[in-house]
Parts: structure tokens; sequence; C-alpha cells
């Protein structure tokens, strides 16, 4: 009787052990179905813009960046230097905004002829020796160096303060302020986005220091950048250069994109002239500027 008992238990349990079996192979099944689904629907609708890309006329260049801000045209300053740059030269161009991750993991990015390219200044460079622009040809070495050491002091140290400000010390909470249309997964992802950041700023090392120090060293560039403009036009004069693309796009995230920071309260106050140079930069280069923010001021 205790025998039939146990044999009948354990029948029962390996009948229970066989099914959930099944049921985990169906649930894999169901989800790698899913998956490849996934990818192929991904695939297709990359097919379908790259098909679309090559459709355009030659020598047309495809901006791939973020959608529009609520205050400038992108809440990050690579794209808004790049697209700056681009009506600065008078170079073709269209934006796209499905794709805006580029080969390097990175935004922006452009497609020109069939071909990517990755980072702004390279896509710069690159558009410059293609089409023979040099907005920089009339300075003396001794000016293009200068140019040079505000154009990487923004871009390379600058930079990391308007990082931290944003992702680390206010969490990227700021984001909901400056930019729509923000997918509902981002404030799930927002910690593990943040601790990434603040690993690449421990990794160029701005973000060894205390948020004190950080705000310091960039009350220092701006200080430098405000002294060197003075009541000049732009950078290096009456004419903008490539360098103007860089600071410009710095800088207007730091006087429109940072609400709160000590930042935005130095550019309306102290450095002034930096607010002035980024309407002159706004007014010249973006008189569709409004038309360009989402949604758009008209």
């Amino acid at each position: 009787m205790k025998n039939a008992a146990i044999e009948c238990l354990s029948s029962f349990q390996n009948s229970l052990s066989l099914n959930r079996s099944k049921d985990l192979l169906i649930l894999g099944t169901g989800i790698a179905g899913l998956y490849l689904v996934g990818q192929i629907y991904v695939s297709y609708k990359k097919a379908q813009r790259r098909k679309k890309w090559a459709s355009v006329e030659k020598n047309m260049v495809i901006l791939h960046q973020f959608t529009r801000g609520k205050f400038t045209p992108n809440v990050s300053p690579f794209p808004l230097k790049l697209e700056t740059y681009l009506r600065m030269t008078g170079i073709p161009y269209e934006n796209e905004f499905e794709e805006p991750m580029g080969p390097k993991g990175k935004t922006p990015w452009i497609t020109l002829n069939g071909d990517d390219i990755a980072d702004s200044q390279l896509c710069m460079e690159l558009l410059a020796r293609k089409f023979h622009k040099d907005c920089s040809s009339h300075l003396s070495p001794e000016e293009q160096a200068i140019a040079r050491s505000f154009h990487i002091m923004a871009e390379e140290h600058l930079y990391w303060g308007l990082l931290l400000w944003r992702w680390v010390y206010t969490k990227g909470k700021t984001l909901w302020q400056i930019q729509n249309s923000l997918p509902a997964s981002l404030s799930l992802m927002l910690p593990l986005v943040a601790k990434k950041l603040k690993g690449q700023a421990h990794g160029q090392g701005m973000g060894l220091h205390t948020e004190a120090e950080v705000i310091e060293m960039s009350v220092k560039d701006l200080r430098a950048i405000s002294n060197f403009l003075g009541t000049k036009q732009f950078l290096m004069g009456d004419k903008a250069i490539e360098a103007d693309c860089a600071v410009f796009g710095i800088l207007s995230q730091l006087l429109w994109n940072c609400p709160g920071s000590p930042f935005e309260q130095l550019l309306n106050g102290e450095f002034n002239n930096l607010k002035i140079y980024c309407e002159r930069m706004k007014d010249t280069f973006w008189p569709d500027w409004d038309r360009c923010l989402n949604p758009p001021r008209i």
C-alpha cells in the first residue's frame, strides 16, 4: 500500500515536471518567435529608410539626430553644432530623426552618397574637404591655434560640466522640462543611463571631482570664453568660423537647457556677453529657430 502511494506520488511529480518542461519549451519558443519577428521588422524598417536615403539627390547630406527640443533644435550640443555648420557653409542637407544613433553608437551622424560618417567633428572635416569649405582661411596660424584651443576647451572640458549637471547632479530629471515626446521607458532606464554617463565622466577625469569643484572649473571655462569674446561679434572677430559652431553648441545648452543651474544664472548675469553671442548665432544661422522647436513657436 505504502509502495503504491509512493509510486503514485512519483508518477504525479514526473507528470508535473514533464508538463512544466513542455510549458517552458512553448514559452521559450514563443519568446524566440516574437524576437525573430521583431528583428525582421527592425531590419525591414531600416532597409526602407536606406532606400529613402538613397533616393535623395547626389551630394545631399542626410543628418541623423535626435528629435527637436522645446527650447533649442536639439538638446545635445553636437547635433546642434553640426547643423549650425551646415547652415553656416550652405551645404545642402535633410534631417532624419528616426535613427539618431550612428555606427559608433553616438549622435549625430551623416549619410552622404551612400556612405555613413560618425562623429560631429569628423563629419565637419569630411564635408569641408568634399565641398571645399574653410571658414577659418582668413585667420593666421596663431589665430587658428587660439580658435582650436577654445573649441577643445568647450567640447572636451566644459561639456563634462554640462553632462554631470544634467545626468548626475539633477539625475536627468530636467530632461522632461526641455524635451517633448520622451519614451515612457526612459524614466525606468534613467538610473542606468546616469550610471553609465557617470562612469564615462570618471574615466575622463572630471567625474572624480565634487560637484562644487566641477562647477568651479566650468565657471572658469565660461569666464575665459567671456573674457576672450569681449564685445566681438563672434569668437575670432566679425566672421563666424567652425569653432563658433562648437562653442555655440555647448553654450546654448547651458543657457536654454539647464533650468535652475548656476550656468543659466551666470549667462543671464555676469557672462551676459555669452548670452548675447548665443542670440547672435541663433539670429544669424537660425532665422527659423522658432519653427525648429517642438512644439514650434509660430
